[in-house]
């Protein structure tokens, strides 16, 4: 014996197979997806790295304001930033260029 489908089975299964599909594709394409997931990841290491990065140079210029405070005076340091802003330089050193 030969069943055929009644047509509201038919549509069940057309809408099913419909619904199934933009889940899937929602679940890769979507705004929550796994391809927007990684986009997401690639984008917060990008941005760790530069945060890293930052974090280094404020801790150099930290490192360099604290030398040169009144608390901590480093003369070598003073002594290099002064001939490098100033231009100064002692009677007897000879500038090779």
């Amino acid at each position: 014996m030969s069943e055929r489908l009644s047509i509201s089975a038919l549509v069940f299964f057309v809408v099913m197979a419909l619904m199934g599909t933009y889940f899937a594709f929602a679940a890769v394409q979507g705004p929550s997806g796994v391809l927007r997931r990684e986009q997401i990841k690639a984008d917060t290491r990008e941005l760790v790295a530069q945060r890293d990065k930052l974090q280094a140079e404020v801790d150099r210029m930290k490192n360099l304001t604290h030398r040169l405070s009144d608390d901590y005076l480093d003369m070598d340091l003073l002594d290099e930033r002064a001939r490098d802003v100033l231009g100064y330089m002692r009677p007897d050193e000879i500038i090779i260029r």
